[in-house]
């Protein structure tokens, strides 16, 4: 029942923000005719629908890859492999953050077409950026907190209906020690708020990838110049192909059931092309450079680079680097430091066109 609960308020927020983004966005429409002898709606329309499937296909591929460990052992949590893989996965989060995403708020809230007055007094994106990280951080505690609480309750009621049977048959099993089983609570308990931990790291992961995802689809599925679209399309298939591999390697550790799994994968692999589905919607009332948009997409790419930077950081990488078994193999901290440059350096590379 919590689970249901927990799932039901993720996926209401996430339908905000499709819902409540586009109708902001064309709110305020200041369509300029410019650069009209570069659009041409036909061949954008081609452009659009492929860069749709790529990146359905794409994401699909990506965010199925790390949650194949059963079928594939190699691919398990308990690999090396699995551990090189998420590091390539987190650097490509983490350029994703600080390379794609970050400089498209800055752009948005201090454009020349907004008010001097307040956006250029102050700077918004990266006080946006800063808060959403820190809000990350405290969720994620309360979160966790809240959930394990819950679960120790639930260990004490059990103990006591235990401890009543025992006493109403009038004998204690004779291989019972309070010392075994101590240490027994004491791993289970560490086992159960790592679990808790990683399920609630991949759902906030999840929304983070999923603000900036709507956006990228509205923008794409908005614009008629082919030249704008036509690099984004390989751009953006790679970038939510390795923005898949991270997600999935977070929904593996956390051990979800099967059909959570697949609401996630599905959830996160449509994004994108819905959001470029609203965006052919509101094409002929969408202005990208009208006022409310840049302040719209400017807020919500900051909040969502925040996100991003802190769990790649903090969630992703420190957790792994800091590990006991990262510490005690040397090839392996090799593997994962080279693997995390050259995710990050891929997904840098890649902004050369997106």
């Amino acid at each position: 029942m919590d689970w249901f609960k927990r799932q039901s308020q993720f996926f209401t927020f996430s339908l905000i923000i499709f819902l409540v983004l586009p109708t902001l966005i064309v709110a305020e429409c200041t369509c300029d005719p410019e650069d009209q002898e570069e659009r041409d709606k036909t061949k954008a329309l081609r452009y659009k629908i492929a860069a749709l499937v790529s990146i359905l296909v794409a994401s699909a591929i990506g965010v199925s890859i790390p949650l194949l460990g059963k079928a594939i052992p190699s691919l398990s949590p308990e690999k090396d492999i699995f551990f090189i893989i998420k590091a390539f996965a987190a650097g490509v989060i983490l350029s994703t953050g600080f390379i794609h995403v970050l400089p498209d708020a800055f752009e948005n809230l201090t454009s020349p077409r907004l008010n001097e007055h307040p956006w250029g007094d102050f700077p918004f994106t990266g006080f946006v950026a800063m808060c959403t990280a820190m809000g990350t951080l405290m969720i994620e505690t309360y979160a966790t907190a809240y959930f394990q609480n819950q679960q120790v309750k639930g260990a004490l009621v059990e103990a006591t209906d235990v401890e009543n049977e025992s006493g109403h048959e009038g004998h204690v099993h004779p291989h019972t020690h309070p010392t075994h089983v101590h240490a027994h609570g004491h791993v289970s308990t560490n086992q159960s708020t790592e679990l808790l931990r990683n399920r609630v790291v991949s759902q906030v992961l999840e929304l983070g990838i999923v603000v900036h995802s709507v956006i990228i689809g509205i923008s794409l599925g908005a614009s008629e110049t082919p030249k704008t679209i036509k690099p984004l399309v390989a751009a953006l298939t790679f970038h939510q192909f390795f923005e898949g591999m991270g997600l999935g390697s977070c929904i593996t550790q956390a051990k979800f059931e099967r059909m959570s799994v697949t609401i996630m994968g599905l959830f996160f692999a449509l994004t994108t092309p819905v959001g470029i589905a609203i965006g052919l919607v509101i094409t002929n009332g969408y202005d990208e450079n009208s006022p409310t948009a840049l302040i719209v997409e400017g807020i919500f790419n900051a909040a969502s680079a925040g996100i991003l930077i802190y769990m790649a950081l903090v969630d992703l990488l420190a957790v792994d680097f800091m590990s006991p078994r990262m510490q005690k193999s040397g090839r392996l901290r090799l593997g994962s430091n080279l693997s995390l440059l050259l995710g990050a350096g891929s997904m840098s590379l890649i902004a050369k066109w997106a």
